[in-house]
């Protein structure tokens, strides 16, 4: 599965494992920034993100120190749907019920093995329509 994933610099270090996870277990993975825990502007990050998920139809990942910065600034985008979870089963919602497109993580609330695993649920979980 082809995603897109994007941090803000307090997102760095869980999009980093983050990105090692999900490409060990081989998908392939669009690196949006930022590439260092120099300070950025989240916004900037949401915004290549959701372009990249709209034009190639895939899914997303954004990261930011709470989650919600970022996923504010995703759902201002038409099309996007981007749903803050910080366990499996939000995270299976949001996919089955509401189709959402990114997962919003927020790095200073949740763990990485945790992310790790709210992440997996839902790149797998289908939307169920209807």
């Amino acid at each position: 599965m082809k995603i897109a994933i994007g941090c803000d610099h307090a997102g760095y270090d869980l999009k980093q494992e983050l990105v090692a996870q999900l490409q060990e277990e081989g998908h392939t993975i669009v690196d949006c920034g930022t590439y260092s825990r120099d300070s950025v502007d989240y916004p900037d990050i949401a915004a290549a993100v959701t372009s990249i998920v709209l034009k190639e139809d895939i899914l997303g990942i954004l990261i930011c120190g709470t989650g919600i910065g970022i996923s504010i600034a995703a759902n201002k985008v038409r099309g996007i749907r981007a749903a803050l979870c910080d366990n499996c089963y939000t995270a299976r919602m949001s996919r089955e019920h509401n189709n959402a497109n990114i997962i919003a993580l927020g790095s200073r609330v949740i763990g990485p093995g945790l992310a790790v695993e709210v992440v997996k649920t839902f790149i797998s979980t289908p939307f169920a329509a209807g």
